[in-house]
């Protein structure tokens, strides 16, 4: 079986790869839009970076901790519907993450909200669609 190198990784965002796609977001380059920032996001949930997913959250409505360590649910991928920028600082990303519990395949379907602050992209809270 042919291994994966760090360089030619998929990344879970459905990026060509992780190094060219979200790792330089997780590293500390900042996201350049919404969009990206929820990609990133979601590749620190698959990749379990609970400190980059408290970073990148509005402080507002940012929780103490995710306890991902205990979490291991297996995502399965990303689909973005839509990027809406209202405006300079702020923007609505919608999108859909399957994810399997037990077995069973489930989605999450999401209309998130961002801002953007001293120049960083924040998540700040998400409404969940049927």
């Amino acid at each position: 079986m042919k291994k994966t190198s760090p360089t030619t990784e998929p990344c879970p965002c459905g990026g060509a790869s992780y190094t060219a796609c979200c790792a330089p977001y997780h590293l500390g380059t900042p996201a350049p839009t919404a969009e990206a920032l929820m990609r990133a996001r979601y590749s620190a949930f698959v990749r379990t970076l609970e400190p980059y997913l408290l970073a990148t959250w509005h402080p507002d409505t940012r929780p103490d901790s995710l306890n991902l360590a205990e979490d291991n649910t297996p995502w399965l991928g990303l689909k973005v519907i839509r990027h809406e920028v209202e405006s300079d600082d702020r923007a609505t990303v919608e999108f859909i993450a399957r994810y399997k519990i037990n077995g069973r395949a489930h989605r999450l379907h999401e209309t998130s909200r961002f801002v953007r602050e001293h120049c960083l992209w924040l998540y700040v809270d998400g409404t969940h669609q049927e």
